[in-house]
């Protein structure tokens, strides 16, 4: 049986640096591994007045970096097709059609459609409005949409936005894309929970103390001062990232491994966040803005930043999850810019054992012997693998204990060979699959728990800037764990 999939790609946005870091490269790897052959066209629209000659030229230095064969590259380059489009003008609808109806019989594509929307979102509902009303959606096969980030600026934007898409399209054909959860090791959290008893057993507020989230990046806000500054870290990684991260590690075992099973119980944890007061935003969250160091410029100071800016580009917070399996135990979560170092990481700690039974050391005079927690962590990046700390005998007399790790990476091979995120999730929209994608629901009640603390800080006015580069925050994020008798699992 061919793995190859059938269909059109339209790509509104294809001059943009989306499509030319991540989309086209990864439409490549697809076409080199088989599954995208003869039976594919990609349509690119902007406003630029390109050629298709032009357009295939910024295909093949879009793969520069892979080393591909030359002659592989022009052959998938010329399946690529450019049509400059105004995305608000009817007229230029007309002429996608045209070109989309040609290339489908030209390719044999069944009527497969993917839109593909890489652009800003306030274009997201007047392109889907147009898809329509120009009659560019075909009834012989099948029409997906996939967008990005942001989907919406709160609970209410992202509800009109998606009224607008859900108005030409189904819910079950949009795909709204995650990049976190194409990674290997987001993917590899539910194998870990639902395919090994000994963690499923013990993954409840029984055993486990807290469990801890960190998305470090140690660059600034580069190229992506505009949108940054109107979002933020709370936004721009909280209300997605992070929380997706939070619902696969939270939800209860679905039914079957599939998508509806998956949303169900997604969506089951991330209704049980529990919800903020004004005043408990206070105490569980804190917000940060790096400050200057050497040369070094702080957050106010750099291009396009308005100097008075009050934008957090650091969060640190605890979260609660008011169900039987998660009462009690608290979720700490935290990500910025200009941090220590760029790595995504989840701690999953333990509860020490009740009895402590090696507390002395008869060797020595006055020692206690305290056991340290276990800790489970999952590499997502740079690094992808486990790591175990446990509690054994230390080497000679005396049973005094100290804490050993066991470590398993990917081997860089592997790692090398895995496709990439956007490879992945564009391999699943082919095949209709959207269990790693984020879903309505989980969108709106993920909005929810976010405007209160952004809604808390919008009427407060911070201390900024109030951490140094190079660092893992405020010292206002070690003292929120300090409060409950905890500490960061990772330190600078």
């Amino acid at each position: 049986m061919s793995k190859e999939k059938i269909a059109l790609f339209t790509i509104f946005g294809g001059t943009g640096d989306l499509a030319q870091r991540k989309l086209y490269p990864s439409l490549f790897k697809l076409y080199q591994k088989g599954y995208l052959q003869d039976h594919f066209a990609v349509i690119g629209t902007a406003r630029r007045p390109w050629t298709d000659e032009h357009y295939h030229e910024i295909i093949t230095d879009s793969l520069a970096s892979l080393d591909a064969d030359a002659e592989k590259v022009k052959a998938f380059a010329s399946h690529f097709y450019y049509q400059s489009h105004d995305v608000t003008d009817a007229q230029h609808y007309v002429t996608l059609k045209r070109l989309s109806e040609t290339l489908d019989a030209q390719y044999g594509l069944q009527g497969n459609r993917i839109f593909y929307l890489a652009m800003a979102p306030n274009f997201f509902g007047t392109i889907a409005q147009h898809l329509k009303s120009e009659n560019i959606l075909t009834n012989n096969g099948f029409n997906r949409v996939i967008i990005e980030k942001p989907f919406g600026h709160d609970f209410e934007s992202a509800k009109v936005l998606n009224d607008e898409l859900t108005a030409t399209f189904d819910e079950n054909q949009v795909y709204r894309i995650d990049h976190y959860l194409g990674k290997e090791m987001i993917q590899n959290i539910s194998a870990i929970r639902f395919g090994n008893n000994i963690w499923e057993f013990l993954w409840n507020n029984r055993y486990i103390s807290n469990v801890q989230i960190t998305l470090s990046e140690k660059l600034g806000v580069e190229e992506r001062a505009v949108y940054y500054d109107n979002s933020g870290a709370l936004r721009d990684m909280v209300q997605n990232h992070i929380l997706q991260i939070l619902s696969l590690l939270t939800m209860d075992q679905p039914v079957e491994f599939t998508e509806n099973d998956i949303n169900i119980e997604k969506v089951k944890a991330l209704r049980s966040l529990r919800p903020y007061t004004p005043a408990e935003v206070a105490d569980n969250f804190v917000r940060g803005q790096y400050a200057a160091d050497g040369d070094i410029k702080d957050y106010r100071s750099e291009d396009k930043i308005s100097p008075d800016s009050n934008t957090d580009t650091f969060v640190a917070g605890k979260v609660m999850i008011d169900n039987f399996r998660w009462s009690g135990v608290p979720f700490y979560v935290r990500t910025g810019k200009r941090l220590a170092d760029k790595f995504t990481r989840i701690d999953v700690v333990f509860k020490r054992p009740i009895v402590n039974i090696f507390n002395h050391d008869n060797n020595a005079s006055d020692s206690t012997n305290e056991l340290a927690p276990n800790v489970l962590t999952i590499n997502v990046e740079p690094t992808e693998g486990f790591e175990l700390r446990m509690n054994a005998k230390c080497v000679g007399q005396g049973f005094a204990t100290t804490p050993i790790q066991l470590d398993y990476d990917h081997d860089s091979e592997a790692t090398a060979n895995s496709p990439e995120a956007y490879e992945r999730l564009l391999h699943d929209a082919l095949n209709g699959d959207a269990t790693n994608f984020t879903h309505w629901q989980e969108v709106a009640y993920s909005w929810k728990f976010v405007d209160v603390i952004q809604k808390y800080w919008d009427e407060h006015t911070p201390d900024f800037p109030n951490y140094r580069p190079g660092t893992m925050g405020p010292a206002a994020s070690d003292e929120l764990l300090k409060r409950d008798g905890n500490e960061w699992v990772y330190k600078e």
